[in-house]
């Protein structure tokens, strides 16, 4: 990937996801945004270049609508947003990757969104393992998603296949031993 699609991957994801108010960007319920309003208010964007950025980014961040005038994310929001996923039942075993020294408070206190609207969860553990090593060492969490279901627990899968849920208890967890 080019460094301009880069950018323009990162620059969409901060201003869909958690800071649409930076360049005065108005996003409905559902966290859609017009894409003419986007191109309009940051010139270094084009819609080619737009595009680029949602065709080519790895982690499929972005989708757009049937009729190609807006845009949103898919997941990992920290603003209030309504994606309309429907709950949906995960494979029995989920993976949270995340870095060694938050570790030891993740076993006591859980998985939680913190600042985001879902804790994020994977269905493999090399993507797991890909997202906790961007800060040094990757730990990695199983998550016993068919207790956390029997005992009440919903979970949303995004469109790029993020599994999405409120919280995840201590003793839901197991550290891998990988």
């Amino acid at each position: 990937m080019s460094n301009l699609v880069v950018r323009t991957s990162k620059y969409l994801s901060l201003i869909l996801r958690h800071k649409p108010e930076e360049i005065g960007l108005v996003l409905d319920s559902q966290g859609w945004a017009n894409i003419q309003d986007i191109l309009d208010k940051v010139l270094w964007i084009n819609r080619p270049g737009l595009d680029r950025a949602v065709a080519e980014n790895n982690k499929k961040r972005f989708e757009v609508s049937e009729d190609g005038t807006r845009i949103r994310a898919v997941q990992g929001h920290s603003i209030k947003v309504d994606l309309e996923y429907e709950p949906r039942v995960p494979p029995a075993v989920l993976y949270h990757g995340t870095y060694l020294k938050v570790a030891p408070v993740i076993l006591v206190e859980g998985l939680k969104k913190m600042k985001r609207l879902h804790v994020h969860l994977s269905g493999d553990e090399g993507t797991a393992v890909n997202v906790g090593g961007r800060r040094g060492h990757a730990v990695v969490f199983l998550v016993d998603a068919t207790r956390m279901i029997q005992n009440g627990h919903t979970f949303f899968q995004a469109k790029n296949g993020v599994w999405l849920t409120d919280h995840v208890p201590p003793q839901y967890l197991t550290q891998s031993k990988a």
